[in-house]
């Protein structure tokens, strides 16, 4: 019964949404893929999978991290045949090497990714084939043949992926490409060819190495080698083959590398960043940069130190670490919102709200940073300011569930219960749980008392939740 009613929700809010938008869905006439699916269908389709990626998927929030991916994507999507370059980017908090795509312009990112990527070159290469499968239509593709070559219900579509992520593995989401394998979404040999040739091409207009997609694949392989008989999922959902590793080095034998882009200092920075983060021991990750820095004082192995001393509660220490490199680097923008971020779980708080403001002079609404102030501001009990900040945000992100969660803390601390309430309503809503954001709503306006203002905007949201749980259940 869970089953069903889950399908049955997921189908009525196509339906919903293309009668709330009035559309009409219908084929785009000569083309035979889009009479699978057209391109309305698979934003719909992506809207619902993108509720439960969201709502079962372990996320990295790391603004740093989020900002470079999506520029880094958005960059290469104007090289690519995408003609719909709206994307949602996500970065799955697991340290195995991963990506997907899936319909509607979602772009999901392993945080193990950037681990297993040597240079921006490489995890550029697996960025340009996941957007060669969204321009190619891979997913519409795989439909129409699978289907005989006749047309095919979106219904079904939405069937087969709600039973796999309704599927016995409890672990079938936390990785939301092994969701991806399941009929719809593992593509064939062909595909992954296609895939290839597509993105290497969209890869080098970009003006990245040639090699790089090749080597991306001798490290794949590598991983395979040593993983015996349980591979990376990326190689289960995009299988590997000796024919698209010796096609991807005889594509670049001969190009040259004249002009190419270097690695840039913001990557290496990321993969330091990472290794920090899934080291859930402190002083071992303390440990594991100092011999590196011993060995080795590049850049990231610095910005790795800084980071783990940080973590360990050395502040001190990681500040002159990170200001050895803000003296190399003095207007990068990476290196100064991590001062702030390094200041401020240091107590720093005058120090950590100079370096903000002044960074935020040069570059205004620069994403990390203003997240990284807004915490500052928290942390100092400067609520309101806090909150404009999140707000201000959300103007451009205002489907970005971790903000809301971010602003419902905010409130929380400011003894803003109302406010809290209905921001936690938009976080569970942005999360497909309906009810949970109902109860947050009825709970908001129980506290509304005269301000007719409020409770009305709060009635007017009851009412369209209720319409739409009651639709979804046949009432």
């Amino acid at each position: 019964m869970l089953k069903l009613r889950f399908l049955l929700i997921i189908i009525f809010s196509i339906d919903f949404y293309a009668q709330e938008n009035n559309q009409l869905v219908l084929p785009e006439l000569g083309d035979r893929v889009s009479g699978a699916v057209s391109s309305f269908e698979e934003k719909a389709i992506g809207k619902e999978f993108l509720k439960q990626i969201y709502f079962q998927a372990p996320l990295i929030s790391d603004p740093l991290i989020k900002e470079y991916t999506e520029l880094l994507i958005y960059r290469l999507s104007e090289y690519s045949e995408v003609k719909d370059r709206q994307f949602n980017i996500l970065i799955i908090d697991d340290s195995s090497l991963n990506a997907f795509a899936a319909p509607g312009g979602i772009i999901g990112v392993n945080g193990g990714l950037f681990l297993n990527a040597d240079n921006e070159g490489q995890f550029a290469s697996v960025m340009a084939h996941e957007l060669a499968h969204l321009s190619q239509r891979h997913f519409a593709r795989n439909i129409l043949s699978t289907q005989d070559r006749s047309l095919a219900s979106s219904l079904t579509m939405i069937s087969s992926i709600a039973l796999a992520i309704l599927s016995n593995n409890p672990n079938a989401m936390a990785v939301g490409p092994a969701l991806l394998q399941t009929q719809s979404l593992r593509y064939s040999r062909l595909f992954e060819k296609e895939a290839d040739r597509v993105g290497f091409g969209n890869l080098v207009r970009a003006g990245y190495n040639p090699k790089s997609m090749g080597e991306m694949f001798e490290n794949m392989n590598n991983l395979r080698r040593l993983a015996g008989e349980t591979p990376p999922e990326f190689l289960l959902t995009h299988p590997l083959s000796s024919s698209r590793i010796s096609d991807a080095l005889n594509a670049a034998e001969g190009m040259s590398e004249d002009g190419t882009k270097k690695d840039s200092l913001e990557y290496s920075l990321i993969r330091a960043r990472l290794k920090v983060f899934y080291e859930k021991i402190p002083l071992q990750s303390v440990q594991y940069f100092q011999a590196l820095v011993n060995e080795n004082p590049s850049d990231a192995n610095i910005y790795g130190l800084a980071l783990a001393l940080s973590t360990n509660n050395q502040s001190e220490e990681s500040i002159k670490y990170i200001n050895t490199l803000i003296n190399k680097y003095p207007k990068n923008l990476f290196l100064n919102t991590s001062k702030v971020e390094i200041l401020t779980e240091g107590k720093n708080y005058k120090d950590a709200l100079f370096v903000a403001n002044t960074f935020l002079e040069i570059a205004p609404k620069n994403y990390p940073l203003t997240i990284a102030k807004s915490k500052l501001l928290l942390e100092m009990g400067e609520y309101f300011e806090s909150e404009e900040i999140i707000r201000d945000q959300l103007l451009r992100r205002n489907e970005d569930p971790q903000l809301w969660l971010l602003l419902s803390e905010i409130q929380r601390n400011s003894k803003n219960i109302i406010g809290y309430h209905q921001s936690r309503a938009e976080y569970f809503l942005l999360l497909g749980q309906n009810e949970e954001a109902l109860s947050q709503l009825e709970f908001a306006l129980s506290l509304t008392k005269n301000n007719f203002q409020v409770s009305e905007r709060i009635m007017n949201q009851i009412v369209n939740i209720k319409k739409e749980i009651g639709e979804s259940r046949g009432f």
